[in-house]
């Protein structure tokens, strides 16, 4: 008989895989190469630039969140009952919740927001669903040998279809649920605590319709939330807000991603010119490789951030201009000068900050800045600050961070994207119409502009002070 496998984790503790054969089987792809290779990616990327601490992993956070939605199974057992709960469903929404990272490539969204300016992108999801369909994968799942198609259409619905779905994808999902702590811990942020424990402990299970088209079609049970856990929902969400602003969103991390970004189109460029000899990596190399043929799976699973880094002191010497200084700037962390436009905006205009005026103020003054916001970017595509130099290289980075703190229900075909409240009159609320904090709450904007030398940092200070004059 199987053996119960214990893994230690730094925020669950003991995440244990017991003898039963479902579990046995997630231990087993576990232990397949596509999820091993999340060891060698980072959860935070370029964080751990500004957090020395965020070292951490993908395959640790992949533990944990498995972990997490098992939890979260057991919630909605106990609270279903033995005769309406499905198992079955269960068991694909944790496994989903095991592999739902695996799709990733180095350094993650910068990766891929580099892959989709060069109109090769393709969603980690989908990566993650071509990825199931390998031999290595498809092997460990012998037991199940549907759960590959399954756990792929979950991951890849843009919503989820019921309550099991959800765990893996809403709002309130095994996901956010283990990086929030696991992301708050490894930075070593003071912020962005949240109350797990007494969430998972006063939740519920309820039935909200669901329409299609407009026309009711039944109800789906939902995870919902009772009226005393509401403080500890507000934190969750105002967390999760602090989290995207100090550490997600953090100047330096982005502006290391933008660069990223920049210096895989650039090899890209040459690999599709074919001027490999000019990058300075061999041909042979999965990067060279994968850029050549972006849909092979092969050299995609063969790129990872060490990969990616034990590069930079061989692309440091590279013949092309662009990519020697770019390699540079990484390897040394010598980013661009940020000059946060959102923020000098506000300042320049003097209109009131949130919370010191009533909300007609308050957007009035968001209007104002995203017009001036709107006017820098015009006159820097204008001037051409926005176009690489004759060498290639960039002189002025882009980065527009937007994050809404908290999605609210308006549509019937969505009902798991809100957060719900069961009101003292026993019908189920939108915690944003429970909670003025919430609902109070701004999308946050930051559009920040990233100058390669002082005379294009001076030239983009010019264009702001220009604005309204």
């Amino acid at each position: 008989m199987a053996k119960t496998q214990r893994v230690r984790d730094a925020v669950h503790n003991l995440i244990e895989f017991d003898a039963h054969e479902f579990e046995q089987t997630c231990w087993k792809v576990l232990n397949t190469r596509p999820l091993q290779r999340l060891r060698r990616i980072k959860q935070l990327g370029f964080s751990e630039f500004v957090y020395p601490g965020a070292s951490h992993t993908r395959f640790a956070h992949s533990l944990g969140v498995f972990h997490t939605a098992r939890q979260l199974t057991r919630v909605v057992s106990h609270r279903l009952g033995g005769d309406v709960y499905n198992p079955d469903k269960a068991r694909v929404a944790m496994a989903a919740a095991l592999v739902h990272d695996v799709g990733h490539g180095p350094f993650s969204h910068a990766f891929e927001d580099a892959l989709k300016r060069l109109k090769i992108a393709k969603r980690h999801e989908l990566r993650t669903m071509q990825i199931l369909g390998e031999d290595d994968v498809a092997k460990a799942f012998e037991e199940f040998s549907d759960f590959p198609n399954r756990i792929g259409e979950l991951i890849e619905a843009s919503n989820p279809s019921d309550i099991y779905s959800s765990i893996v994808s809403s709002q309130f999902d095994a996901d956010r649920l283990d990086y929030m702590r696991r992301d708050r811990m490894m930075s070593g942020t003071q912020q962005s605590g949240i109350d797990y424990e007494w969430l998972l402990g006063n939740l519920h299970v309820r039935k909200v319709p669901i329409s299609i088209d407009g026309i009711q079609i039944g109800k789906r049970e939902v995870l919902v939330i009772d009226e005393k856990s509401i403080p500890a929902a507000e934190g969750y969400i105002f967390s999760l807000l602090y989290l995207y602003i100090n550490v997600y969103f953090h100047k330096t991390t982005r502006g290391l991603e933008k660069i990223f970004s920049a210096l895989v189109e650039r090899i890209a460029t040459l690999v599709r010119d074919d001027q490999v000899d000019r990058v300075g990596l061999p041909p042979f190399h999965p990067l060279v490789r994968f850029l050549r043929d972006p849909e092979a799976i092969g050299p995609f699973l063969e790129l990872d951030d060490t990969v990616v880094l034990g590069s930079l002191s061989m692309l440091a010497h590279s013949k092309d201009e662009a990519i020697a200084e770019l390699a540079c700037r990484i390897r040394d962390r010598k980013v661009f000068t940020c000059i946060d436009v959102t923020k000098r905006m506000e300042a320049k205009l003097g209109l009131p900050k949130p919370g010191a005026a009533d909300v007609a103020d308050f957007e009035q003054r968001q209007r104002a800045v995203e017009r001036g916001v709107a006017a820098v970017t015009e006159a820097a595509k204008e001037r051409g600050l926005l176009i690489p130099g004759s060498s290639g290289v960039p002189t002025v980075l882009e980065d527009l961070a937007p994050r809404s703190p908290y999605k609210r229900f308006d549509d019937a075909s969505k009902p798991f994207v809100p957060i719900y409240v069961i009101g003292a009159d026993g019908e189920l609320h939108d915690l944003a119409d429970m909670s003025a904090a919430v609902n109070s709450l701004p999308t946050y904007k930051a559009y920040r502009l990233y100058a390669r030398g002082e005379s294009d940092r001076d030239a983009i200070l010019a264009m702001i002070e220009e604005v309204g004059q």
